[in-house]
């Protein structure tokens, strides 16, 4: 008995130093944790106000190299303080949110070895132009509050394009530019939106209804500051980024053979990085490019089969019947999103069989702003918030009608909106975790990987109930394994455009003006196309997993829960808690 209780005492003894260091761990890592995202937030104009967060106010992000260096230095002492807590102390759930910060921290800091980081700061898909003119989509236009706000960042634009210019401009000196073919055009998404009238404009959008909290003097007012403030805001700063862009930027745009930036001076261990970067894993290139030939070759057997229930002797000879046959597209604009809409509506009923969660914020289908269109990609989702009153936009490109079959169109659907991008981000924000997490954390691994890991779901909806749309979904998922190939081509082992767009032309459906499209955007954008499969590929590992070791236990509805509850994570984090989850399945 004596040494029951000695031995007890000393567990005791033990236990309390134990204890109170978990407790220490804890208390350290949430206050670190709560000052993380003070810090986003401060730093984040466009974050504060799409959560309600009124702190930035009539601001624009900072684009220039010395916010990023500040912002980079404060990241590196975040990084250290981090390290020194013990993550094994720390529950699971805190666990997990040290993890997402480590990484992003490390992420961070590695991207700033490269100049590339510093100096190449816009895509042939985006720039300053974009952030501007999605303001009347983004901002909360409720109050005289809300357009004192809105007009303000309106009228800081100009001041915002010379810190943006002043930037790339290191790029030039270094040859850091985005290569020539890729941009050609690019003036033209600038220039579009430099209307002949302040009413003409995008930003008037703000002004077509008076809110009812707004009297009818003080919207006069607003509407007077709104002319100037476009005129000399918005006009004078697209204006000024056209005539940088043509006259300094363009001519020195990078040209050669290959536009890959493993060109580029370092550019081939940037491009490494940015592969382990987006995928969350420690893939090279070369192994990214042999798993992509492999699943070319895959998923070009099951078109094979598909051509050959259409009744025709090969898949080439199919895929030219769907890009060539008329009957296959829309012939005017209005029908095409119309059809698009209903589809959604169609989709959205399965929502409920394929899930026990689903958010509350809805979303719409619009086109893609007219500026922008051209030479964009086919479609993309928008995120929305409650906070702003914005609901989730699917947009459409209405642009080159006889370029978007209608077969493609239940694949793009549940990639874009629902049970894609719109259900996995509007949750996301709705969860039960740090805001940090719901807000702050995007893996593009696990967005992206979800999203086409959707299209699959359209098999069980039953939305490819004929061998066109069949062909739509495998060619989207052609298009996707092409991408493994032809960005690691590019940027890796010196492929050219011309090879790159021949490669997609033979082994997917896409239409000719689409694969120019999409080439350019990987050109443009190293290492972003790679996610898409690969997310999709590890989830749907961790489903026949779940499949197999639950066997008729295995309920499809909480295993796509247990996806989406954490918000989007690395590859790692998302195996692991999938794996706990079947381990405590099997337990009940």
């Amino acid at each position: 008995m004596n040494r029951l209780i000695a031995t007890t005492a000393l567990a005791l003894a033990l236990a309390v130093p134990q204890a109170a260091f978990a407790q220490d761990a804890e208390e350290d890592f949430t206050e670190l944790r709560e000052e993380v995202w003070q810090w986003t937030l401060d730093n984040s104009p466009w974050l504060t106000t799409s959560i309600g967060d009124r702190r930035n106010d009539g601001e624009l992000d900072d684009p220039s190299l010395e916010g990023f260096e500040e912002r980079l230095g404060e990241t590196r002492e975040f990084l250290a303080r981090l390290e020194v807590i013990d993550a094994e102390a720390l529950p699971d759930n805190l666990a997990i949110d040290y993890a997402l910060m480590a990484r992003d921290f490390r992420d961070t800091l590695e991207a700033a070895e490269f100049d590339h980081t510093r100096y190449i700061t816009f895509t042939n898909r985006g720039g300053p132009q974009g952030a501007i003119s999605s303001l009347p989509y983004s901002s909360p236009l409720f109050t005289v509050a809300d357009y004192d706000s809105y007009l303000s960042r309106i009228e800081a634009f100009p001041e915002y394009i010379q810190a943006f210019i002043a930037r790339n401009e290191g790029g030039i000196e270094r040859g850091l530019t985005q290569p020539c073919e890729p941009m050609e055009g690019y003036e033209a998404s600038v220039a579009g939106l430099i209307a002949e009238s302040p009413e003409d404009s995008v930003w008037w959008q703000a002004f077509e209804t008076r809110p009812s909290a707004i009297s009818e003097s003080d919207w006069a007012d607003l509407q007077v500051r709104a002319r100037t403030a476009i005129s000399e805001g918005a006009f004078e700063g697209l204006g000024t980024f056209l005539e940088y862009y043509e006259e300094d930027y363009a001519p020195n745009c990078r040209a050669g053979a290959s536009p890959g930036i493993g060109e580029t001076p370092g550019g081939q261990e940037y491009y490494a990085y940015r592969v382990r970067s987006f995928t969350t894993t420690e893939m090279t290139p070369q192994e990214v490019h042999d798993l992509g030939l492999s699943e070319v070759a895959r998923i070009s057997a099951e078109m094979e089969a598909v051509a050959a229930e259409a009744g025709f002797d090969t898949r080439e000879a199919f895929i030219e019947h769907l890009r060539t046959d008329p009957q296959y597209y829309p012939t005017d604009e209005e029908s095409y999103l119309e059809y698009t809409a209903a589809l959604a509506k169609e989709i959205d009923g399965w929502m409920p069989r394929l899930f026990g969660t689903l958010p509350r914020l809805p979303y719409t289908v619009q086109p893609i702003p007219a500026a922008s269109a051209p030479g964009n990609t086919t479609a993309y989702y928008e995120s929305g918030s409650i906070a702003t009153g914005q609901p989730g936009i699917y947009r459409l490109n209405l642009t080159e009608l006889d370029k978007r079959p209608l077969w493609e169109l239940p694949a793009l659907g549940v990639h874009e909106a629902v049970p894609g991008h719109h259900h996995q981000i509007a949750l996301q924000q709705e969860l039960d975790i740090h805001p940090l997490r719901a807000n702050g954390t995007f893996f593009t691994v696990f967005v992206e990987g979800w999203g086409l890991y959707s299209e699959r779901l359209g098999i069980e909806m039953g939305l490819y109930d004929t061998p066109a749309k069949e062909m739509g979904r495998l060619s989207y998922e052609m298009w996707r394994a092409s991408r493994l190939v032809v960005d690691t081509g590019i940027h890796a082992l010196g492929w050219t455009r011309q090879e790159a767009v021949d490669f997609m032309l033979e082994n997917t459906a896409l239409s000719p003006g689409n694969i120019s499209a999409e080439v350019n955007r990987y050109i443009t954008w190293p290492g972003q196309a790679l996610a898409y499969k690969l997310g999709e590929l590890k989830i749907r590992e961790l489903r026949t997993r779940a499949e197999e070791a639950l066997g008729d236990e295995f309920d499809l509805r909480a295993f796509h829960d247990t996806v989406l509850e954490n918000g989007s994570v690395p590859l790692d984090v998302l195996e692991a808690h999938v794996d706990e989850w079947i381990a405590a399945e099997l337990a009940a």
